[in-house]
């Protein structure tokens, strides 16, 4: 019996350059509002003892020093960009079994870019060094872990394809600019939506706040996060002006949801 409950916890709820931004002088990165501190973007999904971490941010070791993470149980990869990959050396002391190697998981073309930009982490082991020992498994349609259905959604990141995920009552969209219809015919009955709301301003690769709102309301997903956020967001100002079912992110936010 897979016990139904589902946590998923946000490590980084920023843009690729973090905020504060360095160098920057604005209100928002020279704020007292710790909801306006954040780390790249990342999240841990929990359910029976097991961690399942979403991307390896460059800010992954502070990210589990200051959220207590231990052990990571298998890792699911978005896509190759530099913000949600470059924090990979530290699984090294995040696989709880050091006999065997974590797995990893992800479409090919993420797969095929990890094994060549990385491919230490791949090698047959060897006591002599301390790296991570990694297996890349390529997904190309929903794999069970740890008892529950991990659901792979190709997404549009600009002209680039990427991965968001469905687990259970709950998908994780980071980093898109559009929705294909195969994806949104599998995003109904959601309890909860985190989503790519990147700043209010158009971008070429990623959703405006406005865009997110528009997509949220067509999932019709019961409570939306919008995460993936630049230093165009203040949170004290700009979260109230929201719908009464959408917030913005904010490292640590942590949701529990009962997929009984």
């Amino acid at each position: 019996m897979v016990d139904s409950s589902l946590t998923i916890k946000i490590l980084g709820s920023g843009t690729s350059t973090g905020v504060p931004v360095v160098g920057c002088s604005c209100g928002v990165c020279h704020s007292t509002e710790v909801r306006n501190r954040r780390t790249r973007c990342s999240a841990l999904v929990s359910w029976g003892g097991y961690n399942i971490l979403i991307d390896t941010s460059p800010d992954l070791r502070q990210q589990s020093l200051d959220h207590g993470i231990r052990w990571v149980d298998a890792v699911l990869y978005t896509h190759r960009h530099a913000d949600h990959v470059h924090g990979i050396d530290d699984l090294r002391v995040l696989n709880p079994n050091h006999d065997q190697p974590l797995p990893v998981y992800g479409s090919a073309e993420m797969m095929q870019h990890l094994t060549q930009c990385f491919s230490y982490v791949f090698k047959p082991r060897d006591r002599a060094l301390f790296r991570p020992r990694l297996d890349a498994v390529v997904l190309s349609s929903p794999v069970t872990l740890f008892g529950r259905t991990v659901e792979p959604l190709s997404l549009l990141h600009g002209d680039e394809r990427v991965f968001g995920y469905r687990i259970g009552s709950m998908a994780y969209l980071t980093d898109c600019s559009a929705i294909p219809a195969a994806a949104q015919a599998r995003l109904g009955n959601l309890k909860l939506l985190v989503l790519d709301g990147l700043r209010f301003r158009s971008h070429p690769t990623h959703f405006t706040v406005a865009q997110a709102i528009a997509v949220a309301a067509q999932l019709q997903a019961e409570r939306v996060v919008l995460t993936h956020l630049s230093h165009d967001v203040d949170y004290a100002v700009h979260n109230e002006q929201l719908p009464d079912n959408i917030e913005f992110a904010y490292d640590g936010l942590t949701v529990t949801l009962n997929d009984s």
